[in-house]
């Protein structure tokens, strides 16, 4: 599937029916971000999770079966990330490529960590801190 270089976020979230109309919660996050902007317009793509169905190319066209995506972490590297938000458990929270999650334990919202990778599931990985990283670095 080609992405446009348009693309301001990407999340998952579910239909939901509220009034007689079908509504789809966009998290605060992407608003904090400043990517997306409250009372804007903007174009929205809905896509399938349902791996049975086969996206369409441009020309409509389906897809060639395609295996799923690996995650775009491996254990043992090192990345600095920003904290973007904090768990249930309390656990901070990042995304790196595709918003692919990762749980990152004893850290703060908006820190900056140098974090290593130390368990990658299919959808969600596990990381230590290794540094904390300034903002004038």
């Amino acid at each position: 599937m080609e992405i446009s270089d348009q693309l301001r976020c990407l999340f998952s979230g579910k239909v939901e029916a509220r009034n007689g109309s079908y509504v789809v919660e966009i998290p605060e996050q992407e608003l904090r971000l400043g990517d997306l902007e409250a009372d804007e317009t903007y174009r929205v793509a809905v896509l399938s999770s349902s791996t049975s169905n086969k996206p369409a190319t441009t020309d409509g066209e389906p897809q060639p079966e395609q295996t799923s995506q690996t995650p775009p972490v491996e254990e043992g590297e090192q990345r600095t990330v920003e904290i973007e938000d904090i768990g249930d458990q309390g656990d901070g929270i990042t995304r790196v490529e595709r918003g692919f999650v990762v749980i990152v334990p004893d850290t703060k919202q908006s820190e900056r960590v140098t974090i290593e990778i130390t368990d990658v599931r299919e959808n969600v990985a596990f990381a230590e801190v290794v540094e904390r990283v300034s903002y004038y670095e």
